[in-house]
């Protein structure tokens, strides 16, 4: 990971966490996800789905959200196989995060994104969403479920 550590030591000496902002994606073929949280690190939002197919194209447009959010680390999720294996998608998302991560400059984190979609449409569901209106947003409430269990992994972990 480029950029300062996300942990220091404390002098108890566990692990502390620097909050920061931290942007998520969910990426895909098609549209990309993304989802960010504020300073302090409590709360995950959906901040765009970008269409597009061309991942050096993608970056490009995805690049003034990160500027415009300024993020100190960027989060990818990684979608693993259910045995947990790495298949061919898994390779396009780490791609993507080492391109992602060396046009912005800014290091990154892969989260396993197992169910992050069907727990997407579920939460959209549950708000009383349309099943037929869920793919306008489904990839931006993807990314924030990739954020949150990113930072729930964050917290656990400075304990």
């Amino acid at each position: 990971m480029k950029g300062a550590p996300a942990f220091a030591a404390s002098p108890a000496g566990r692990a502390q966490i620097n909050p920061m902002v931290i942007m998520a994606f969910d990426y895909g073929d098609v549209r990309t996800g993304v989802a960010v949280c504020d300073k302090m690190e409590m709360l995950a939002s959906p901040v765009a789905v970008v269409r597009e197919r061309d991942q050096a194209k993608l970056i490009e447009k995805l690049l003034p959200l990160i500027a415009e959010k300024e993020p100190e680390l960027l989060v990818v999720g990684l979608p693993k196989n259910m045995d947990g294996s790495l298949g061919f998608r898994a390779q396009a998302c780490l791609a993507f995060a080492e391109a992602l991560s060396e046009r912005s400059g800014i290091g990154h984190e892969m989260v396993d994104e197992r169910l992050s979609s069907v727990m997407a449409h579920a939460a959209l569901h549950q708000a009383g969403k349309k099943e037929k209106k869920h793919g306008a947003v489904v990839d931006a409430v993807a990314a924030t479920e990739i954020l949150d269990r990113f930072l729930t992994w964050r917290k656990n972990a400075s304990k």
